[in-house]
């Protein structure tokens, strides 16, 4: 569908009556105007002096409860003047503070409500604790003109999930909100939960042409079962199946000509490397606080390596303005010093592909193998996970023979590597895309919700 944006401004001729511009079709059809969830009767008349503007009388901005008036994309559904979309972020988190209303995410958030004016869309955060049932309403929180602001406005057209953590995320208020949003408003809720990641090798080991991205993996069963990963591939990662940011990861080698197993791994005191006569001494001795039951252990793969340390490829994947998957920013991750992740907590360094691969021909060479792989993963993911999924963050590796991996899918991708000078125009793209998917499920929740809702 082709849309145009229109610029609202406050009428001031009749409270109750909606101004169109002249270029509508039928407007003598249309009798109702509704933002988010909230719509109200009006009557609507034709504006033979405008083309792109809508005056809106004051009753019926105060009824509607629109927050400011801005350009804005406006939809025609049945007899009904769609003013949207309205897109609310939900978190968790919050605090007292007007500066800081979301803690030490609040910048996180300024940066993704910071859009750019042409993007046409109502963007805000919000928590449970926002929300009120009773009038159907959020007190919600903007970001404008370098300040948080609070509206009061109806609940909205798409929520996009941004919760900090697993934890929170089951914790059983927010999973009643998400439940309520979702089936008794039919808002359509994207990126609905953090990945598992035994789930996303299993849902990934259903596709055929996936499967040569997936390096060999196991949950965890026993000791022999190491030894055995260890006796074809030399080395062995043990991972959380619901870690994240590189916590509780564990890489094991063995040695054969000293018959000694090392062990990387990271704690509160830095990067850490030990070794261990026997396997089961190791594993009693580093992971004896865990339930192995909830780890898998994975094939070791020779990593590609810059000045002798290993890199892998962070690479977000987002849905556009028709629902396909586009590559939307690649960034190298170079493992810190003593490090067996690349991940910047553990000391690791963002690169440019450019920086890495100064040869346009080998740069160009390796983008293809890695977009390639992303789009694909992207696709099959989405096949198999029940949910609307927008976006996601991949960790891929490239072997010393140039075979990529995957490491890990992420459903809320952290944004760490746009700090880079280089990602800017990366960091504005995966937001922009992120507003479009939004605008592309408003449009499905009003004109074909039976693909959404089944």
């Amino acid at each position: 569908m082709k849309l145009r944006s229109y610029m609202l401004q406050k009428s001031g001729r009749e409270p109750n009556t909606v101004y169109l511009p002249y270029t509508f079709d039928n407007i003598q059809s249309l009798k109702y105007i509704s933002f988010g969830t909230k719509i109200i009767e009006c009557d609507v008349r034709a504006d033979s002096l405008s083309d792109n503007t809508i005056s809106i009388g004051q009753e019926i901005i105060a009824d509607l409860k629109l927050p400011f008036l801005t350009p804005i994309h406006v939809f025609v559904y049945e007899e009904t003047i769609v003013i949207g979309p309205l897109i609310g972020i939900f978190t968790a988190g919050f605090t007292e503070s007007s500066l800081r209303p979301i803690g030490e995410r609040s910048l996180f958030f300024a940066n993704l409500l910071t859009a750019k004016d042409d993007t046409k869309a109502y963007l805000f955060a919000f928590g449970s604790h926002q929300i009120n049932w009773k009038e159907g309403t959020i007190t919600a929180y903007f970001y404008n003109e370098q300040r948080w602001v609070q509206h009061e406005i109806p609940f909205p057209h798409v929520v996009y999930d941004r919760l900090p953590n697993r934890k929170t995320e089951n914790h059983r208020a927010i999973a009643r909100v998400k439940e309520r949003l979702q089936h008794e408003y039919l808002i359509p809720w994207f990126n609905p939960g953090f990945f598992n990641k035994w789930d996303i090798y299993r849902c990934l080991q259903k596709d055929e042409a996936a499967v040569s991205y997936l390096p060999e993996t196991h949950r965890f069963t026993s000791f022999e079962q190491i030894e055995f990963l260890l006796s074809k591939y030399g080395h062995v990662y043990i991972k959380p199946i619901n870690g994240s940011l590189g916590s509780s990861i564990y890489q094991v080698r063995y040695d054969f000509e000293e018959n000694e197993y090392y062990c990387r791994y990271r704690d509160a005191d830095g990067n850490k490397l030990r070794k261990y006569h026997s396997l089961e001494y190791l594993i009693n001795h580093l992971l004896s606080r865990y339930n192995l039951e909830t780890f898998i252990v994975q094939q070791g793969i020779s990593l590609l390596r810059i000045n002798g340390q290993p890199v892998d490829f962070r690479i977000h994947t987002n849905k556009d303005r028709h629902g396909y998957w586009r590559m939307s920013a690649i960034a190298a991750k170079i493992a810190g010093q003593g490090s067996m992740t690349t991940h910047m907590n553990n000391g690791g360094d963002v690169k440019s592909l450019d920086e890495i691969f100064p040869d346009p021909v080998e740069r160009e060479s390796v983008l293809q193998k890695l977009t390639t792989a992303v789009l694909l993963l992207s696709e099959s993911i989405d096949t198999h996970l029940d949910g609307c999924i927008g976006e996601i963050g991949f960790d891929l590796g490239l072997d010393k023979t140039g075979k990529v991996w995957l490491f890990e899918a992420n459903s809320k991708p952290g944004r760490s590597i746009f700090h880079h000078p280089k990602l800017k125009e990366s960091d504005r793209l995966t937001k922009e895309l992120f507003l479009e998917y939004a605008l592309h499920l408003t449009e499905k929740s009003l004109f074909s919700p039976e693909e959404l809702f089944q």
